[in-house]
């Protein structure tokens, strides 16, 4: 079934929206949010609150790419699932992953800045387009899917360390460009 045609059960109040994204984009929510989480169980309730959380905002929302609505959602939750998870605790995991963008795309958290969080979204999607192909799925795979460097490493066969100085090499490219577009980092 096309994007399309879940969208439109969606927009009928179909039940089977839900099942059908279950059935397509179920495994790619559980990679994402087991990569945060580190947890088949709470990736699991992040994955399941993905679906209610569709249910509620299509519509009014029409997703262009349910893969991205869905990818969203489910990294937002699971995000917020691993912070309330480890409010107390001083832990590694993706707290290193997201401190590691902090220096290079500034945080907007006010409605009046929503522009400037267009413009930010429009400077990465621009710089990422400039990046070689391998270099803008590794950025992708590693900041957006939450996948851990030592694989990203093996499967680039180099070493952690040698992963770690591409990525630093990556993020001050972002901050270069973002610098550029007159964007405060």
């Amino acid at each position: 079934m096309l994007d399309a045609a879940i969208i439109e059960l969606f927009w009928n109040r179909d039940e089977r929206a839900i099942t059908e994204s279950e059935r397509h984009y179920g495994v790619y929510c559980r990679r994402i949010a087991v990569n945060i989480l580190s947890s088949r169980e709470d990736a699991e309730e992040c994955v399941n609150d993905t679906w209610y959380r569709s249910w509620d905002n299509i519509p009014p929302q029409k997703p262009f790419s349910l893969a991205a609505f869905f990818g969203r959602i489910v990294r937002n939750l699971s995000i917020s699932r691993y912070r309330a998870n480890h409010a107390k605790k001083r832990y590694d995991g993706i707290m290193i992953l997201l401190s590691e963008l902090d220096d290079c795309v500034p945080a907007r958290e006010s409605v009046p800045e929503a522009v400037d969080n267009k413009l930010l979204t429009e400077a990465i999607d621009n710089w990422l387009m400039r990046l070689s192909k391998d270099d803008r799925a590794l950025f992708v795979r590693r900041y957006w899917y939450g996948e851990a460097l030592n694989i990203l490493a093996e499967e680039c066969r180099c070493t952690q360390n040698q992963m770690a100085q591409r990525m630093l090499r990556l993020r001050k490219g972002l901050k270069a460009a973002l610098e550029q577009e007159g964007i405060d980092v």
